[in-house]
């Protein structure tokens, strides 16, 4: 127990500690940031998806028009 005696066993526990403090804030941040990249990401594949089924719609409204028009002839 002559270690706890040391008079640099503090500052270096606190020194440790602030590091340890750091650590974890920044590994939060960048999760936070890891995570809102992978929302925002989804997010535009889901306006994608939506915009390519939006065409699909228009394309076979064209497509049934041309029939119509096409046959009424």
């Amino acid at each position: 127990m002559d270690w706890l005696q040391n008079p640099f066993i503090i500052p270096l526990g606190a020194f440790a500690m602030v590091i340890v403090i750091v650590a974890i804030w920044s590994y939060r941040k960048t999760r936070e940031k890891e995570l809102e990249a992978h929302r925002d990401l989804r997010m535009r594949e889901m306006e994608h998806e939506r915009q390519l089924k939006q065409m699909e719609i228009e394309k076979a409204k064209i497509e049934l028009e041309k029939t119509k028009a096409g046959g009424s002839h």
